[in-house]
């Protein structure tokens, strides 16, 4: 009788403005309302209930930085026998496309996996030597393939209503399992004989090793607002097969949305982000059969910066800002997109300049959940 009661009141403010103004978001009451896509957590379906999230992401990284200074890249050009590199990069696009498939099992235990696809392109510009020798200004990198898959719990620890909670939180915990490439090669380099070579560290596909996310995740809510605050850390604990480790990774996210109606939302993020440096070195490097200045001679010159270990790692924080919209009952589509506020690049490394983000969310009751209904009908309400 209560659900019913609360559903007449919702129906009526939504179809009436002047009766009430509330909504209970666009995402589910039962997981507290909105929250953003492109953040890991977000988009928890109703109990006993599918849901299916699409994600085109694209990063675009490029100008040189180390720490928080600009770096000139043809100051770091020149012979490697002066302690100067054979090329740097110029640029890099990433795009990733994450399909992410989940159930929630009760009111406060949900499990997904998230499948991640990846495409890495990097322009280099090579010294005048190179130039002279292979006849170009330089040459782009290429990967592609599958990255690594996301395993992902999330248990409700608390929440203050157990119909359509105003405040919550959340345990999430999960790893990353290594289905992503760390052997990817060198398909597109001007010297045949450097074709088939290793690709540096940032143009790998995967971690290579298993990795525990954990997180902590804070929402609340006073409708028409959503807020929160979501802690997570991904753990690189041991060395992956070609003898490195990335480095952890904690992410700080903080938003605040606005429901403008009941099939349209608003929102703002700060998203912070530290990442260590890489511990140790890739054997290839090592043994000299890949990224040194002379292929095959392990006591050469690393023949550009993407092999240094040390030129990885750094904090940002990112300002975001997007919209959620329901074009049908229960499905979402969001668009996000992010510039960094501040950088410190444990460098130099490329900068990220922005990340843009779609989503296309989709939640499907099965018959043991709440809201199945034999013959679907037309709602106001949201999800």
């Amino acid at each position: 009788m209560k659900r019913f009661l609360l559903f007449l009141m919702i129906s009526a403010g939504i179809l009436y403005p002047a009766v009430a103004s509330a909504y209970v978001g666009l995402c589910c009451g039962k997981c507290g309302g909105n929250m953003p896509m492109n953040i890991l957590g977000g988009g928890i379906p109703e109990t006993k209930e599918y849901r299916f999230k699409l994600s085109p992401m694209f990063m675009r990284m490029e100008d040189l930085a180390n720490g928080t200074s600009d770096v000139d890249p043809d100051s770091l050009l020149g012979m490697p026998a002066k302690g100067k590199d054979m090329a740097v990069p110029l640029n890099m696009d990433m795009t990733m496309i994450n399909l992410a498939v989940g159930y929630s099992f009760t009111d406060d235990f949900f499990a997904g996996l998230m499948f991640m696809r990846r495409n890495n392109d990097m322009d280099m510009r090579f010294n005048s030597k190179m130039k002279t020798l292979t006849g170009e200004q330089g040459y782009t990198m290429h990967s592609e393939g599958m990255g690594d898959t996301m395993l992902m719990t999330k248990y409700r620890l608390f929440y203050d209503d157990p119909l359509i909670p105003q405040k919550q939180v959340s345990l999430l915990l999960g790893v990353s399992i290594p289905t992503g490439s760390i052997d990817s090669k060198n398909s597109s380099h001007p010297l045949a004989m450097r074709q088939g070579e290793q690709l540096p560290y940032s143009m790998q596909l995967g971690s290579g090793t298993f990795d525990p996310i954990l997180g902590i995740l804070y929402q609340q809510s006073a409708s028409p607002y959503w807020w929160g605050a979501d802690l997570t850390y991904t753990g690189r604990w041991y060395d992956n097969d070609r003898d490195y480790r990335l480095g952890d990774e904690a992410k700080l996210d903080l938003y605040m949305m606005y429901q403008i109606r009941y099939d349209f939302l608003v929102q703002v993020q700060l998203n912070g982000k530290y990442w260590g440096d890489i511990t140790g070195e890739m054997d290839e490097a090592v043994t000299g059969a890949s990224g040194r200045s002379t292929q095959g001679d392990p006591t050469s010159r690393l023949m550009t910066l993407l092999w240094n270990p040390d030129n990885y790692g750094g904090s940002k924080v990112r300002g975001t800002v997007g919209f959620q919209w329901q074009p049908i009952p229960l499905n979402i589509l969001e668009f996000t997109i992010g510039m960094p506020l501040f950088q410190y690049l444990n460098g130099p490394q490329l900068k990220e300049k922005f990340t843009a983000w779609l989503t296309y969310y989709i939640e499907i009751p099965t018959k043991a959940s709440r809201r199945y209904l034999k013959r679907p009908r037309k709602s106001n309400l949201g999800f």
